[in-house]
């Protein structure tokens, strides 16, 4: 019984790491036009000038908006 919770315990905790991994490879993006663009966003990878920021709420807060589409 130990095992298994043991074992779901690290299962869980490598989905947990791998989440916050992904949030800090992939930064929300301020473009020079003043749009925040998030990751798995239409024009994410195509904004190649930009500010990053940690959430999409710092990019807003910074004085971002979000796309119309």
């Amino acid at each position: 019984m130990k095992k298994i919770i043991l074992s779901i315990y690290i299962l869980l905790m490598s989905f947990v790491v791998t989440a916050q991994t992904a949030s800090i490879a992939e930064p929300v993006k301020l473009s020079k036009s003043g749009i925040c663009h998030a990751p798995n966003t239409t024009y994410y990878s195509q904004t190649k000038n930009f500010t990053p920021f940690k959430t999409l709420d710092e990019c807003l807060k910074a004085g971002g908006r979000l796309p119309k589409k």
